[in-house]
This record gives C-alpha cells, structure tokens and sequence, in this order.
C-alpha cells in the first residue's frame, strides 16, 4: 500500500525507465498469469430502471394483442405446428395463424418463472429469472478477430478457446452456444464438436445446437450421457435461442429445435431478432408491440408441445442507419425497447434476456467500448436474466474478438459488483473509521482500511490507473494491448475441467458413430 501511496515522482525516480525486469514483476503480481476465481451468478440488489407507466404497458399489450388477433403469425413448413394450433382454438388460415384474445397468456401460465439450469460442475448451476442475472459469451459470428490483429474466419480451434476463455472469465457465469462459426468443420458435423467443446473444455451450463431439428436431437442425447436420461427430462440443463424470422414469422428450422428442446424438457429463448426500421417499425412503441406479439406466439407454442417447459421471452433490437442500412448500436432507441421489453417480461412472469457488450465497431477501440457500455449499462438496468452476447462482440456480431472478450469481461467483473448495491452492514457503515480518523486527518492508514483495502474497489484487469512515467516504463500500452497480453497469459495457464473418463469416452464414441454415418457435406 505505500508504494501506491508515494509521491509519483519519487516513485519514478526510484524506478526509472530501464528497469523493465521490475516492471514486469509488478505487472504479473497486480494482473496475474491466469484468471481470477469464478464469481457466482447475479443475485440483483439493485432496483431495475422502468420506462413505461401502467397506462404505457397496458397501450402496448392491448396493441400486440390486435396484432396476434387480425394480423397473424407466420409458422412456415411445420404442418404439427399448425395442427397443434388449430386444436388450441386459433384460426389458421394456410401458414397464418391468428390467435383469440387471451389464447396466448392462457397457454403461458404453465410456463415456470423461474428455473435452475444445471451445470456439469453442480457449484457452476444457474438460476434463470427472478432477480439473477447470468452472463453468456458472445453468440454466431462466423469470422474472429484473432491475437495477432487478423480478420479471418472462424476455426475449431478458435471455438475451443473461447470455450476456455469463457470457462476462465470470473464474472462469465456460462459458456454460451456458438462462441464463433468454426467454418473449418463440415456443417453438418460441427455441431457434434461445439457441443463437445462445451462439456470437455468447460464445467459451466451451455446453449444447444439449433441449425436443424436432428442437431438439437443429438445435443440432447449428448447432454443425457453426462447427465444421465432421466435427469434430463425432469430437469433443464442446455438453454437454446429459438430466433423469430421478423416480422411475424417462425421458419421450420427454429420450430423443429423448438419442439426438441421443450419436449426434452429445455430452455428456449424465444427472441424476435430486430433491426427497428427494416424489420419492425421505426418507432420504440411499434418495435415493442411487435416483439411482444412474436414472444407471446412462440412462447406460449413451447408450452402446447410440453406444458411447464422452461421458455424465456427474449428480445435482440438495434436500429439502422436510415442512410445505409447497416445496423447500429448503443444509441438511445434500442436502450428504451429493452427497458420496455423487460417490464413487459416480467408482468408476463417470464425470465427475460436481451444485450450484451454490442458494438458495430471494427477494432476494440473508442466506438467499441462506448457502444458496449451504453448497451450493457441498460441491460443491466433491465434486469435482465440471460445476457447473452456479454463478451466478445464485435462488428455487428459478424466477428468475435479475443482482445474485446476480455475488455468486455473486465466490464462484467465491475457490472457484477454494481449488482451488488450499497453494504449496509456495520462494515460498510465504517462508523468505526469515521471515529478513529476524525475531522483533519485522512483514511489511508485506518484500521478499517487496512481491513479493506484488498477487496473495497474493484479493481481493473485491463485499465492502467498508474503514473505517466511508470506507463512510459510499462511500453506504452493501450487498453487493446493489455487486454491482448492478458489474454494471452489466461490461454497459457488454462487447464481443463475434470470428467469422468467414462462420460468422455462416451462421449466421443457418439460422436465418432455419427460422423461416421453420413458423408461431409460444407453447405
């Protein structure tokens, strides 16, 4: 503590810019070589931020009720759907089915609040609703932005470390789905070694596979060699995003992983993907209206094919540049649908999920970190349930980045203490301190604070808080570097998760037999 506390210029001159061997010691001791103990998941403490009164909700679902009653859903090739529809009392006109007041939220009563997600590791378990809050890496871009700088596509290998990287993020409390499009493996056999990756690389709760009913089938039959079948069925133990194709539709691809997931007994989240202007309305309201006529369609459609089944209402909203149509992220509009939607989740009674560490920048640089902040900053103030995209993004989700996975995961640690709210015990009321220190005198060597020093700030991984010259003496590093070098240093001192050598052989052994039975194919 009294190095912190000295003069910046003594300390300075005690060091001196040559003496590279000490800087580098200190470095080490203040970042460490791997990563810090895993945090638990969010128990929110904090009030969640609304944006719509009573009159403003009660508007909304009115309107997204006209909408399910005259306008319609699509539910495209997936003649069970409709069928099962028709049974339930819609009207169902060719794909478009038009649902009755109130048919919706009835179906929706069954669905549980909140719910446990099990991990492999029964410490690393998850709770999804209520007031947690569960942090998810990045999710589905094919190209990554690797430790070297380079823009290039995704690869197996890429996959794994981020598996790892998300196994070894303390605030990271699960390990995703598609960390990154591993483009190297056929298409039709990469699921088998995602979803293997996930199991073997990581001990934390993971997303399953759903590019086709039949891969969701085998994350289901690989999750029940670890986890056993009839644990399985009476409980939740893969999450999976079952996206709307809005406006108003739901393709046969989602449906078919839909039924599989909920009729096993797990999680969907159901989520309208947006970009307010091209695919909802341009305004806040018109965005929210859609997005809660979709999750009320493909929600409540979870609970018709397994009453109880675990289903979040999920929402991903950007808007566009009116200009050239590209996406854009953390400005105000997207902000004020999440809020929004997180109100309208939880007078539902359904776990919500939204945001992230979004961000259209190409480079882990200004744009990047103010767009993520301003997009995770509401997200939290949401109250959100399942953040998915919490680190890693970049580029309007076309790249995954290891330097801005672990800037972002750095931003998740001070999120995670944020969350915590205000220490109201005799601790944090440090009436004690206040009394030893007295008018005139200064908290620096206080009982108190020498009690607390370690743990009373959080303290970053990546920012550099120290004197100029000891920055000079440090090389010249920015934020991206550290974040790289950091990196690095947790990949290096990675060690895998214990397994039972039986689960894993079983394991493989599915998978050999099933890449055995059908020939590559890359499209």
């Amino acid at each position: 503590m009294s190095e912190t506390v000295a003069p910046q210029s003594e300390t300075s001159a005690r060091r001196g810019r040559g003496d590279r061997a000490g800087a580098a010691a200190r470095r080490a001791a203040r970042t460490g070589g791997g990563a810090g103990p895993a945090q638990p998941y969010i128990h929110r403490k904090i009030k969640v931020y609304e944006v719509l009164d009573e009159e403003g909700l009660a508007l909304v679902e009115k309107n997204a009720d006209t909408v399910l009653e005259e306008v319609g859903i699509i539910f495209r090739d997936d003649a069970e759907a409709l069928d099962l529809w028709k049974k339930a009392g819609a009207d169902v006109k060719g794909e478009r089915v038009r649902f009755p007041k109130g048919l919706c939220r009835s179906l929706l009563k069954t669905a549980p609040q909140t719910f446990t997600q099990y991990a492999r590791n029964a410490e690393r378990s998850v709770q999804i609703g209520g007031d947690a809050t569960v942090f998810a890496p990045v999710y589905g871009p094919p190209f990554v932005r690797d430790l070297d700088g380079n823009r290039r596509y995704a690869t197996i290998e890429d996959f794994r470390n981020f598996v790892k990287l998300s196994y070894l993020a303390p605030s990271m409390h699960h390990s995703g789905g598609t960390v990154c499009e591993p483009v190297d493996v056929p298409v039709n056999k990469r699921h088998l070694d995602m979803i293997y990756s996930h199991l073997r690389y990581s001990d934390k709760p993971f997303m399953g596979s759903v590019t086709a009913p039949e891969r969701a089938e085998d994350t289901v039959a690989m999750a029940k060699i670890v986890f056993g079948d009839n644990f399985v069925e009476k409980n939740t133990v893969i999450t999976s995003l079952i996206n709307a194709n809005s406006p108003m539709v739901f393709d046969e691809t989602m449906l078919g992983a839909l039924k599989v997931y909920s009729r096993h007994n797990q999680a969907c989240i159901v989520t309208p993907f947006i970009l307010a202007g091209a695919m909802s309305p341009v305004t806040v309201a018109g965005t929210l209206t859609q997005i809660l006529a979709e999750v009320l369609a493909g929600a409540s459609f979870t609970q018709l094919i397994r009453p109880g089944a675990p289903v979040l209402f999920g929402t991903f909203a950007s808007s566009i540049s009116m200009q050239s149509g590209a996406p854009t992220f953390g400005t105000p509009e997207p902000s004020l649908v999440s809020y929004g939607a997180a109100q309208l989740a939880r007078r539902l009674g359904l776990p919500f999920r939204t945001g992230g560490s979004l961000c259209a920048s190409k480079l882990a640089d200004a744009q990047a970190a103010y767009e993520s902040a301003n997009t995770l900053n509401s997200t939290i103030l949401a109250g959100t349930n399942f953040v998915l995209h919490a680190a890693g993004w970049l580029e309007g989700g076309l790249v995954s980045g290891y330097d801005k996975f672990v800037m972002d995961a750095d931003q998740l640690g001070m999120q995670q203490r944020f969350c915590e709210g205000v220490d109201l015990s005799e601790n944090g009321q440090a009436m004690d301190a206040i009394r030893e220190v007295g008018p005139g005198s200064h908290y620096l060597g206080c009982a108190h604070t020498q009690a607390n020093f370690q743990s009373a700030f959080y303290r970053s991984t990546i920012a550099d808080n120290n004197s100029y010259e000891q920055w000079l003496a440090e090389g010249e590093k920015d934020a991206r570097q550290r974040a790289n070098a950091l990196c690095r240093r947790w990949l290096e001192s990675y060690e895998a998760p214990a397994i039972d050598p039986g689960i894993d052989d079983g394991l493989k052994d599915f998978i050999a037999r099933k890449k055995e039975s059908m020939p590559d194919a890359f499209t």
